[in-house]
Order: structure tokens, then sequence, then C-alpha cells
């Protein structure tokens, strides 16, 4: 019997099976792409749309909660679409005997985001689902906005630059600790931001801006590989350059899990030309959510389709492929 596994395809479509399913019965030019949202003709300009589904236990983390994350999820998928974010719908799907103050809590905190963000809840659901179904809360939310730039990996090529707007790993690390009760040295708190405004600032400062995305779940390593396996040709990442804060290193290392697949929810890796790298770089450290950003890697002819990490101690290694979920249930 065939069944869903999990998988890191494109455009949310994250369960094997689902991907082929989805373009066998919804043939839409606009969909195919499978990005993290659909870019779409009106008028004389364009619009980006976007939906996901946020699942996340517990509900509330140190960084974030369920609420914010489903704002900021909505919004960076827009903002690395190169669209302005406006508008919002959020579904809540909640659990029979959720107490009401937790619901007052996430909502407060939906507003409150979307406030940051600078974007507007114009609709909205609700439905009820039979106590131990619903881990409490799901929350769904869609966005649309305004197209400022077109990208897409077709754009991509030989000796571009890849950067990262700073440390990885650290929303999935947060969530798995306070899951699983894990106390640790330092402080670990999920990164969960709207990057809209930092992406923008990065647009208007390097017209070579080629690809963007919100590296989520499969984490930096998950974002590398799409870049690979979109563009058939081969990317290069130097490990000594990608930004990891202590307390996620050091969890990780505990838990022999690799910073580079932890989930970020408040992070923008970005494809621009070679000789843009270093205006890139800039821009994204004039902005308070990109302080720490790096030039982490490089877009090469050589192993086309793979991602190849030079270590810290000058070797070579393949980057695997991100397989499976490590980390359920934490966007």
């Amino acid at each position: 019997m065939d069944t869903i596994g999990m998988d890191h395809g494109g455009g949310g479509l994250k369960a094997r099976g689902l991907v082929e399913g989805f373009l066998r019965y919804f043939p839409s030019p606009y969909l195919r792409p499978l990005d993290d949202g659909a870019v779409l003709p009106l008028g004389e300009g364009s619009i980006a749309f976007t939906t996901d589904t946020h699942v996340v236990a517990p509900l509330f983390f140190p960084g974030g909660d369920i609420g914010r994350l489903a704002v900021c999820g909505t919004v960076n998928d827009l903002a690395v679409m190169g669209a302005r974010p406006l508008f919002l719908s959020c579904a809540l799907v909640l659990e029979e005997g959720l107490e009401e103050k937790v619901l007052e809590r996430v909502l407060s905190s939906i507003s409150r985001t979307a406030e940051e963000a600078g974007v507007e809840v114009v609709t909205g659901d609700t439905k009820v689902v039979e106590r131990g179904t619903g881990f409490g809360m799901f929350v769904n939310t869609a966005g649309v906005g305004t197209v400022l730039r077109e990208l897409g990996l077709g754009k991509v090529s030989p000796r571009d630059r890849i950067l990262v707007s700073g440390p990885v790993g650290e929303h999935g690390m947060a969530v798995l600790a306070v899951r699983e009760g894990l106390e640790f040295e330092g402080e670990l708190r999920s990164d969960c931001a709207p990057v809209n405004g930092l992406v923008e600032a990065l647009l208007k400062a390097c017209p070579s801006v080629k690809f963007l995305r919100d590296p989520t779940r499969g984490g930096l390593a998950g974002t590398l590989w799409e870049v690979a396996r979109g563009t058939s040709l081969g990317v290069k990442v130097w490990e000594e350059r990608v930004p990891v804060r202590e307390p996620v290193r050091g969890l990780c290392e505990l838990l022999g899990i690799d910073p580079f697949y932890s989930a970020n929810e408040g992070k923008v890796v970005a494809v621009v030309a070679g000789e843009e790298a270093e205006v890139a770089l800039s821009a994204l450290r004039a902005h308070p959510l990109g302080e720490k950003a790096e030039v982490v890697g490089e877009v090469v002819e050589e192993h086309p389709g793979q991602v190849m990490l030079e270590t810290k101690v000058g070797g070579r290694r393949l980057l695997e492929l991100p397989v499976g979920d490590p980390l359920p249930r934490i966007c």
C-alpha cells in the first residue's frame, strides 16, 4: 500500500506523493514551478499569492508562538517571491476544550505580528475538532502581495554568490528544546520574524538579486539543494562562513543534528551576481535582521545538481539531500 511520507519538495508540498498528485489534478502553469507562492498576472502588473498551514508543538516557545509563526511564515513566503505582502487570511482549527485564554493569546500575537509586518488580516474562518485530534490548534494563513521584482532559479548562473542573512538553525532547536524539556547552557530562542523589510532593503540596494528563499523545513541545506537541483549547476558552500550561534551548535552536537538542516523562521538565503556580493552583504547587515549576514557559498559548474561542503579543516564532502523530517511539528 502506498503511504504518505515526508519529503522536501517545493512550494510547501512536503509530502512524498503530494507533489505528483497536485500536478496531476491541478495542472496550472502557475503551480508547476512549485515555488513558495504563485506569481499571477493582474492588470499591467503581477501579484504573489501563497498559503500555509502551521502545526507546531508546543503552541508557545521561546521567541514566538503558533500565531507569530503563521503570520511570519506567510509574509516571508511572499517576500522571497519578490513581493510586498499586503493582506492575509487567517483560519483556525481548534481542538475541543482549548482554553479561551490560549486562543486570546494566539489572536493577540497574530495581531501584533501583522502590525509589525505592515499587513492586514482581512478574512478568516474557524472550525472545531474533537478533543485529542488537533494538538490544540492549527492555523492556516494565506496572503497576497504586489510583485516588486520577478525572481527565480532560471536567472541563476555560475559564479553567483550565496548569502544567508544570519545564524542558522535557531527556530528548530528552540522548539525542540522546549518540547523535550531540555535545559542547555545559553539562550535558545526562535528567530521567528517577518523579513519583508529586510528583503525590500536588499532588492533596493542590489539590482542583481536573482533568487530568494526563507530556509524553513530542511534548513539551509534544503535551500542549497533546491538551488543545485533547480539549476542543474553545482553549489559550493564554505562551512567556516556559515554563522551558527554557540547554543544552537552545542545542542545540535549533543543530539547529533546538523544545524544546516534545522529550520529557520526569520532568515533569508539570497543568490546574487558575484560582482554585487559585497553590495548585497552591506545591505543585509544594515538592517537589524541581517546584522550577522555572511557570504556562504557560490554557484559553480562543477558537480552539477549537488551541494559540496568545503569543511573547516580543508576537506570536501557532499552535503547530503535532506530526507524525511527529523524535527516534526515545528512550523
